[in-house]
């Protein structure tokens, strides 16, 4: 797995390397700006992005800027934003392209290691990854008018899983419910979102993005 990183944190951006690197990875540049992150990703060509949000010059929004023009000019490009605070604009924009192949991780998650690189197997795959936290708060922001209103308990548990990249299979493990249980459940959440019936990753993805946008 070829990686870029872009990360304006001196220790974060080294401490990333490293683990990347100690996993076997290969991380072919890391950069501290906006502006060097596309230049790395037209010169290296990596699988997958890891990159920050919020980077110089105004610290707000640049990294995820950098990452939504990246997938616009190299299409497939998996992209793995790192955030210190749950922002659902970033989240609903990052989906925005309703592909798959993206993730939004708060930083504090990259400390548990297994989850981080869990994450960015799955977002490299083409998945989505979904910080924990932030499908927590998503779920706590909801209107009286939610179109979200009309699914069951259990349904909105198995959407947030969805909403993290789980699979059929790790949500029944998480859920203790059989795959057919699982299979049951989204079948339904798909019928009462209006979304379409083929293409099951791609109706995965649309789900999160229906999920986000409520």
């Amino acid at each position: 797995m070829r990686i870029v990183i872009a990360e304006d944190d001196a220790l974060l951006r080294e401490g990333l390397t490293h683990l990347l690197r100690a996993e076997g990875m290969e991380v072919t540049s890391a950069v501290d700006n906006p502006d060097d992150l596309l230049g790395a990703i037209e010169s290296d060509r990596p699988d997958v992005a890891v990159v920050d949000i919020r980077m110089p010059p105004t610290f707000r929004d640049e990294g995820l800027r950098a990452a939504v023009e990246a997938r616009r000019r190299w299409p497939g490009l998996a992209v793995l934003v790192l955030s210190a605070h749950v922002e659902e604009s970033y989240a609903t924009e990052l989906l925005a392209d309703g592909a798959g192949g993206v993730g939004y991780l708060l930083k504090e998650r990259v400390g548990k290691v297994a989850d981080f690189l869990d994450a960015l197997h799955r977002v490299t795959a083409g998945g989505t990854a979904m910080d924990p936290e932030v499908v927590a708060q998503l779920l706590v922001r909801r209107r009286a008018d939610d179109p979200l209103r009309g699914l069951t308990p259990r349904e909105r548990e198995v959407l947030g899983l969805m909403a993290e990249g789980h699979s059929n299979a790790t949500i029944g493990s998480m859920l203790v419910v059989s795959d057919g249980a699982v299979h049951k459940h989204i079948g339904n959440i798909f019928s009462k979102l209006g979304l379409p019936t083929t293409d099951a990753g791609h109706r995965r993805v649309l789900a999160v993005l229906a999920y986000l946008k409520a």
